[in-house]
């Protein structure tokens, strides 16, 4: 049965002890006891940073300004994780290579501890607190592998963690989030009511509002799964990244601008949920309600923050349909023995539908694994497209022995 459609990820952490990390650049935040509102559609600041001309920000401040979004700070921030996160695997795989008809190689976040790569922006965020912030607890919104992300992250340091999600979240990851020991509340029926639902928690309990897409620390987070891909490999061509919120996008643009700039970075976007399509083609703020049953890309407006980088940046943009990404899963399964998620194929799906993948110049293609935390309609969904490729099979199999 299909799945509906999402309105708009688990390993549990050790002892929540915080590790020592090295200095990790600063997040934007606001005077203690004031909490800003949280407006997924705002405009984007046109007081844009110069990539490479900031210096690192000064910790010591109570009051601290956002971290320059340059490659330095991703290198930074990746000191930092590497206290906590190992780096992930990138392989080719033979099959997947002969079926996209291009050199492909996968980056695998399906392996961190959470199973999605947004780990990184969580842990990033919370290393940038102070410990009166931490106290005070941060909350978001979220349907899934964000939310498992500040859960995680929250736990290693003690801090208390609130993530509202909205009614059509799925049981299994709202259990997930709670299992790591977030507070967990339902309310709204698409992710910007979640949003803002979250923006009165903070005001009314002093807590720290953390935005999913508008947070400097979390696209520097979410850049360091490029930075390990760059450095292994140097002379790839395209690099194809799923699009939420737009951090992990934005994030990849900062590196390859400094490691390959000769590389593409294509971004890739169910075509049930454009917004940040719509708002990286327009150059205006968008919000458009999400209908595709891709939980992870389950995204109804764009984001100011990671539209400014995009729209700089970003060579091209596909979208593709909410059944390619399912195809797209399953060719995961069989040709490069990896279980992902809807969102973590999505990348997969890109690249088949770019008719420029063979001939962009440059060297071999990559696409991102962001996440293996497949819900049970993703299940069901790729259980049911194996089921038809079984008939299939069994009917010419049938059909050769009846010619013998």
């Amino acid at each position: 049965m299909p799945m509906a459609p999402i309105m708009n990820d688990m390993t549990v952490p050790a002892t929540p002890t915080a590790p020592t990390m090295p200095t990790a650049p600063t997040a934007s935040v606001e005077p203690a006891g004031t909490t800003p509102a949280l407006d997924c559609r705002q405009a984007p600041n046109t007081h844009r940073r110069t990539p490479n001309t900031h210096q690192a920000p000064n910790t010591g401040d109570p009051n601290p300004a956002p971290p320059s979004l340059d490659f330095d700070a991703v290198v930074r921030t990746h000191d930092a994780l590497s206290a906590v996160l190992p780096e992930t695997p990138a392989w080719s795989y033979p099959l997947l290579t002969m079926a996209a008809g291009v050199d492909v190689v996968v980056k695998h976040e399906n392996v961190q501890p959470t199973g999605a790569f947004k780990v990184r922006g969580g842990v990033a965020l919370m290393a940038t607190l102070s410990e009166e912030e931490r106290s005070r607890g941060v909350v978001t919104a979220s349907t899934g592998n964000h939310a498992q992300s500040l859960a995680w992250a929250g736990a290693r340091w003690g801090a208390p963690v609130t993530v509202v999600v909205p009614t059509s979240a799925p049981a299994r990851k709202i259990s997930a989030v709670r299992a790591l020991g977030a507070r967990v509340i339902v309310e709204g029926e698409t992710m910007c009511d979640s949003l803002a639902h979250a923006g009165r928690l903070a005001a009314a309990e002093g807590m720290r509002l953390v935005s999913p897409g508008d947070e400097p620390a979390i696209i520097l987070g979410h850049a360091t799964v490029y930075l390990e891909l760059f450095r292994r490999h140097r002379d790839l061509g395209t690099v194809y990244v799923p699009v939420g919120s737009g951090s992990g996008a934005a994030g990849a643009c900062l590196v390859r601008d400094a490691l390959a700039p000769d590389c593409r970075i294509v971004g890739v976007q169910s075509s049930a949920a454009p917004a940040a399509h719509r708002a990286w083609r327009t150059g205006k703020p968008t919000s458009d309600p999400s209908r595709t049953r891709v939980a992870g890309l389950a995204v109804g407006a764009s984001f100011a923050l990671t539209q400014s980088i995009l729209r700089r940046n970003l060579d091209d943009f596909i979208l593709v349909g909410d059944d390619e990404i399912l195809r797209a899963v399953g060719l995961m399964s069989t040709h490069a023995h990896t279980l992902t998620e809807g969102a973590g194929a999505a990348s997969l799906a890109g690249l088949m539908a770019d008719s420029a993948r063979g001939s962009a110049p440059g060297g071999p293609c990559a696409v991102i694994c962001t996440g293996g935390n497949a819900d049970d309609g993703e299940l069901a969904e790729l259980a049911g497209l194996a089921g038809l490729a079984g008939q299939a099979g069994q009917a010419g199999a049938a059909s050769l022995t009846e010619a013998a």
